[in-house]
C-alpha cells in the first residue's frame, strides 16, 4: 500500500496487521497496552467530539505532552478531520510558548499535566484565540481530553458519515501539521507540512524499518519533532508494537521489559549508554577486565562486510560470546537502532 495521507498509516494497519498492542506505554508500574481497533475506535471518537464542538479543516489545535498513547488518539483524531495539529516542546519558556500560541492561532490546546495546565491557563488570557485548554492527566478544575471522546461517543451516529466524507476530500497536498522551529536564529518558525511532505518521505524511508510486523519498538525522543514523528507514522505502517518509555531514565529498563526490535536514537543517548558500559569495564578485575577491554578495542576495528579477515572474524565471534552478547542481554536482546541524521544500525 502506498499512504498519499498520513492518516492512511491507521487504515493500513487495522488492515494488514492488527495487533492487540499496537500502543502501550506504563502507567503506575504496569504496562498498559491498545489493540490496533481500540486505537481506530478511539482515533473515530475524538474526531466525532472535535465535529461536535464545531471544529473544522484548517482549524488549529496545539499540544504540549510527553509521548504516550493518547498524543496517536488526539493527533489522528484531529486529522481525520482535517484539523492541523501544532505539537510542541512542554520545555519551551512561557515566552516562547505564548508567542506560537499567538503566531498559530490555535482555538484550544491539549496539555499532559498539571504543571503544564497551570502554566497555560496563566497564559491563555494573553492568548487572541484559544478557547479551552484540556488536559490527558485528570488535573482537577481542567476539562479532560476525555470529555471530547465521550461527546464523540454520544454523537457518533451524528457524524459518522460526515467524517468519511471529510477523510475523502481531505487531498495530499492539505496542510495536516504545523513544527516550530528551535528559533536558534531569532523566534521560532512554524513550517507548515502537509500530508504529501510526510507521506513521500515516509515511503522513501520506510526499507530502513526492517524488522517483522509482529515486532516491537520503544519510543522515546520528542514527537513534536518531525524525525520521530515521521518513523512513528512508519512504525503504525509497518505493523510494529508502539511502547513509550517512561523517560529517558529508563530507557534500558524498559528494553530489557519488553524485548524490542528496534527504536531512534540520536547520538547522545547512545554515548550515555556506552558510558555506562565502560564504567563497568573499569570496575572489573584481573582477566575479566582484560577481556572486556580486549573486546571492545576489537569492536572499535570492525568494518563491514568482512574486510578485516578470517581471524579477525573468528576473534569477533569470540568477543560477541564472552562480551557483547551480555551487553545485548542488558538492551533485551537484539535491538536495531536507526540514529537522527544517521543510517541504521544492527548492534
Amino acid at each position: 500500500m502506498n499512504i498519499t495521507r498520513v492518516f492512511e498509516v491507521l487504515e493500513q494497519q487495522l488492515a494488514e496487521y492488527p495487533r492487540q498492542d499496537s500502543l502501550g506505554a506504563k502507567v503506575k508500574g504496569k504496562w498498559i497496552t491498545y489493540s490496533t481497533e481500540e486505537y481506530a475506535r478511539i482515533a473515530n471518537l475524538v474526531s466525532y467530539g472535535l465535529l461536535e464542538m464545531g471544529l473544522k479543516k484548517g482549524d488549529k489545535i496545539l499540544t504540549a505532552a510527553n509521548n504516550r498513547p493518547e498524543w496517536n488518539f488526539v493527533d489522528m483524531g484531529m486529522m481525520q478531520i482535517g484539523v492541523v495539529h501544532v505539537p510542541i516542546y512542554p520545555t519551551l519558556s512561557a515566552d516562547e510558548t505564548l508567542y506560537i500560541m499567538n503566531h498559530a492561532e490555535p482555538v484550544m490546546a491539549v496539555v499532559s499535566d498539571e504543571a503544564l495546565y497551570k502554566k497555560f491557563s496563566a497564559l491563555t488570557p494573553k492568548a487572541k484565540s484559544i478557547k479551552d485548554v484540556y488536559t490527558y492527566d485528570e488535573v482537577e478544575g481542567a476539562k479532560n481530553w476525555e470529555e471530547i471522546k465521550k461527546l464523540g461517543e454520544k454523537n457518533e451516529a451524528k457524524h459518522k458519515d460526515k467524517l468519511q466524507g471529510i477523510k475523502d476530500s481531505i487531498k495530499t497536498e492539505d496542510m495536516f501539521t504545523m513544527i516550530y522551529t528551535s528559533g536558534t536564529t531569532g523566534v521560532s518558525k512554524g513550517v507548515m507540512l502537509s500530508h504529501q511532505n510526510v507521506s513521500t518521505n515516509l515511503m522513501d524511508a520506510i526499507h530502513y524499518l526492517t524488522l517483522d510486523h509482529t515486532d516491537k519498538v520503544l519510543s522515546f525522543l520528542p514527537l513534536c519533532h518531525v524525525f520521530e514523528r515521521t518513523v512513528h507514522y512508519g512504525y503504525q505502517f509497518q505493523g510494529y508494537g508502539l511502547y513509550y518509555a517512561e523517560g529517558l531514565g529508563t530507557i534500558a529498563n524498559d528494553l530489557r521489559e519488553l524485548k524490542v526490535g528496534g527504536f531512534v536514537t540520536v547520538p547522545r543517548v547512545l554515548e550515555v549508554i556506552y558510558d555506562k558500559i565502560i564504567a563497568k569495564g573499569k570496575a572489573l578485575k584481573g582477566i575479566k577486565k582484560q577481556i572486556f577491554f580486549w573486546a571492545v578495542n576489537l569492536g572499535q576495528k570492525y568494518e563491514h562486510n568482512r574486510v578485516n579477515g578470517a581471524f579477525y572474524e573468528w576473534q569477533l565471534n569470540l568477543a560477541n560470546k564472552l562480551v557483547f552478547s551480555k551487553w545485548r542481554e542488558g538492551l533485551g536482546g537484539r535491538v536495531n537502532m536507526m540514529m537522527s541524521g544517521g543510517a541504521a544500525l544492527q548492534p
